[in-house]
């Protein structure tokens, strides 16, 4: 009868055979390793997970840290094993589906992107201005609360108009993937500001992102007030409105005066002297502007200088290189 144990390859083995249910299989137990090791080439040839498998041995139950050496265990022993094998993992009836694959209105819902605006000819300051308006959702739930249908006697009909522009465009934007030609919104911009209409050679111009962010702000902040006349609130001016406290002086007369007032957006101006956002903007609440002097008699260069005295839920920032003006929100 050959040893229990013999040389191969450098390690002791044994080579054994495992009933289990109505199946037998031969196996082999490299004694330097724990039975925890022998259980796993089981659970490969099996799909019993080895903390299910009861094995009979010399002594009751193969535990996981035994020694070999003390089993019993013989060249070409029969050993029984009991347990539940896990479920065999089904293929799926669909392969996967990979988003690039995907039609592109799947791809854009699942990638969370939103709708593009089509450019009409230098729209792209109204495109802006009106992507970064839609990602404000207190804006949106105002918009929805607006009825088309009746306005305030306060209201003049081409605000209105504007508003229920602005709310379809934004409705439409929700319910599509592809790109949307904003027609009717800039229809109604046009009427409502014809600045945004200008022709140069029979196209239209360029124009700047701040001043249609602020003119569209301004309609919806009187469209947009609180239903409640007591409070006469704007969502708008909540929202987005910029405080500011002003001293204005002139240095030839001695004359000064202070003044309150609320703007949709703060400037950054960028020269050659600025090199971080707090410089801009400091730059950009000192100006000068002319205006005609009580005690002078004529005119005279006045200096107003503001400084923030609250800032909204959505600052909005503009910079400035040269002519080009950029939105941030």
């Amino acid at each position: 009868m050959e040893d229990a144990t013999k040389i191969n390859n450098g390690a002791q083995t044994l080579r054994v055979s495992v009933k289990w249910q109505k199946k037998t299989f031969p196996v082999e137990i490299d004694a330097t390793q724990s039975p925890f090791v022998f259980k796993c080439q089981l659970y490969d040839l099996t799909g019993v997970p080895p903390e299910r498998q009861k094995i009979m041995v010399k002594g009751g139950l193969l535990k996981d840290d035994a020694e070999w050496a003390t089993l019993g265990v013989k060249e070409g022993q029969k050993l029984m094993m009991m347990g539940t094998a896990d479920e065999i993992v089904k293929a799926p009836e669909k392969g996967p589906v990979f988003v690039e694959d995907l039609p592109e209105e799947e791809q854009v819902a699942n990638l969370g992107y939103s709708a593009g605006l089509f450019n009409l000819g230098n729209t792209c300051y109204m495109n802006s201005t009106i992507q970064c308006l839609r990602s404000v959702p207190e804006l949106k739930s105002a918009l929805l609360e607006y009825s088309q249908s009746g306005r305030s006697n306060d209201l003049d009909q081409t605000s209105h108009l504007l508003t229920v522009a602005t709310k379809d465009l934004f409705s439409e934007l929700d319910k599509n993937a592809k790109p949307v030609a904003p027609m009717q919104f800039w229809m109604v911009l046009r009427k409502k500001f014809p600045q945004f209409g200008q022709l140069h050679n029979g196209s239209f111009m360029q124009q700047d992102a701040e001043e249609c962010w602020t003119q569209l702000l301004y309609t919806l902040s009187q469209s947009l007030r609180s239903s409640n006349a007591g409070e006469n609130l704007s969502a708008v001016k909540a929202l987005f409105g910029v405080d500011l406290a002003s001293r204005v002086y002139c240095q030839e007369s001695g004359e000064e005066s202070t003044e309150v007032e609320s703007t949709f957006a703060l400037k950054c101006h960028i020269s050659q002297e600025v090199n971080h956002l707090h410089e801009g903007l400091k730059h950009a609440l000192k100006s000068e502007l002319e205006k005609n002097s009580p005690t002078l008699g004529r005119s005279a260069v006045y200096v107003k200088e503001s400084r923030i005295n609250g800032l909204p839920r959505y600052p909005a920032l503009f910079h400035g290189v040269l002519v080009s003006t950029q939105l941030f929100l």
